[in-house]
């Protein structure tokens, strides 16, 4: 296999065929995320994804961040002129990054905490901020400072009480191995979450999904002290017209709540794994009880659905596929991950992030133990800033090849390259990319046996086979590629 790969790197794949701008082909686009209760994971324990939807160019980074110790009086500076205190101790994290995007980036730290969010407009018009606010910042301190999920919503909800948060809204998607919560923040000060029931199953698509709300529940709900009030004085609710306080009415934009793209994405990903039929429309469920417990494969599944309009065919791990023309997965998807969170032995065997970089409909997920060395080199190559348009389409548009020193660069190239290809190509792809992700999924078991058993007496060379693995994964998805374009 390593002449093979080393064949490939050397090799450029001319292609005769017309670069489209594939993204302005899709019909839906968005960020859309999902969290597995506990007792709805095949796993026992929590199970976060998420697809990252922005418009290119971009660029995204995979990085491993170790612990780091402060000396006393040290502080943390906020983008727009905020300070806080910096503590003794930050925790090791994975860092998905999107250079120069301020709400893009996604993090699972060392507790199995992970974090990620969905842009959900708000209607706030006159948001009070203090010291310039908050934003870029809330989600690394969330992976830097939590423990667990709950640490890190009460957390993010002092720092926005604090100082503000300085977009229109937006939902944190905030788990840990025991407990998934979905944070809501409001432009301004206002903040409510909600647990996800440890048995249902949640998904967000872009405007806010917690609905009816119970305030004497602090085990599922926990929200700023006056959200209710300050609806009321804003004339946006009236509890004397006796109706339940409904966050995502009152609190949602309205445009962003009636978005068709928006219900019906969040309704496309509900109907793979609802117990019971869901009627499409606005007053969707904010959590749904399904018919068996999923696993990180089904998920995948969920965050590669793109029918194109067509019928869809039946599914593979034989789940309803909605028959909605709208995609979750877009040409706009820039990474997609699926962390299992497992919290039943050493975390850094337990939790397994499953990454894309590109579409998923066009790319391969592959896995990452949280205690592996490093990512690849090539997963943190590239531009150090967003690249300007002329890199992007420069790099994305020339003629394919295989290089396991830019990953990012690749896998856009190959999406760029098979999109335009047709259907034929991207089917195989497909087929590629599930029997690499199925060879992974069945090493997993016996490398997790060997690497627990060294992981007490050597945990470097516990490691050392974690990241072997992953980079194995890694040489067979770019060879996988290689062999895909070659047949064009």
């Amino acid at each position: 296999m390593k002449r093979n790969m080393a064949a490939t790197f050397r090799i450029v794949v001319p292609l005769i065929v017309s670069v489209l701008p594939l993204l302005r082909a899709s019909r839906c686009e968005g960020c859309f995320s999902i969290v597995v209760g506990k007792n709805a994971s095949t796993d026992g324990f929590v199970i976060m994804a998420h697809n990252e939807d922005d418009a290119p160019p971009q660029i995204v980074h995979h990085r491993k961040v170790p612990r780091k110790r402060y000396s006393a009086g040290e502080e943390v500076a906020l983008l727009n002129g905020g300070r806080l205190d910096q503590v003794d101790e930050t925790w090791a994290y994975i860092w998905s990054e999107m250079q120069g995007m301020l709400f893009s980036d996604s993090y699972i730290n060392e507790w199995g905490v992970g974090v990620t969010s969905d842009n959900c407009p708000s209607r706030e018009d006159k948001a009070e901020l203090t010291d310039g606010g908050i934003g870029y910042m809330l989600r690394r301190l969330v992976a830097e400072r939590a423990r667990t999920a709950r640490e890190g919503v009460l957390l993010a909800g002092r720092l926005v009480e604090r100082f503000g948060y300085i977009d229109s809204g937006r939902t944190y998607i905030i788990c840990d191995p025991n407990e998934g919560w979905l944070f809501c923040v409001v432009n301004g000060k206002h903040w409510l979450a909600r647990s996800v029931p440890d048995d249902e199953i949640a998904m967000v698509a872009n405007t806010y999904t917690i609905r009816r709300v119970d305030l004497s529940d602090a085990d599922h709900f926990l929200a700023s002290a006056d959200i209710i009030e300050y609806a009321v004085k804003r004339g946006w609710y009236d509890p004397k017209e006796n109706r339940p306080f409904d966050f995502a009415a009152v609190y949602a934009n309205p445009k962003a709540a009636s978005n068709p793209s928006n219900s019906g994405r969040q309704w496309a990903g509900l109907q793979y794994v609802a117990e019971r039929p869901i009627q499409p429309g606005l007053d969707l469920p904010f959590s749904v009880t399904p018919r068996r417990k999923v696993g990180a494969r089904e998920i995948m599944e969920i965050l590669r659905h793109d029918n194109e309009g067509k019928t869809p065919q039946p599914s593979s791990s034989k789940i309803i596929v909605c028959d909605t023309a709208c995609p979750i997965c877009s040409g706009a998807t820039q990474t997609s991950f699926v962390a299992r969170l497992r919290g039943d032995g050493p975390l850094d065997i337990g939790i397994v992030y499953w990454v894309c970089l590109a579409s998923p409909r066009t790319s391969f997920y592959i896995p990452f133990h949280f205690g592996i060395c490093d990512f690849p080199v090539g997963f943190a190559a590239g531009s150090p800033e967003r690249p300007s348009e002329e890199l992007y389409n420069g790099v994305v548009q020339s003629p394919f090849r295989a290089d396991a020193m830019r990953a990012f660069w690749t896998f856009s190239n190959f999406h760029n390259k098979v999109g335009a290809a047709g259907a034929e190509t991207i089917a195989l792809t497909k087929s590629r990319a599930l029997q690499i992700e199925e060879n992974a999924f069945a090493t997993q078991n016996s490398l997790e046996r060997a690497a627990r058993n060294l992981y007490t007496r050597d945990r470097p060379a516990a490691a050392q086979m974690l990241t072997n693995y992953s980079k194995g994964a890694y040489l067979s998805a770019l060879e996988a590629a290689y062999e895909v374009l070659s047949r064009e």
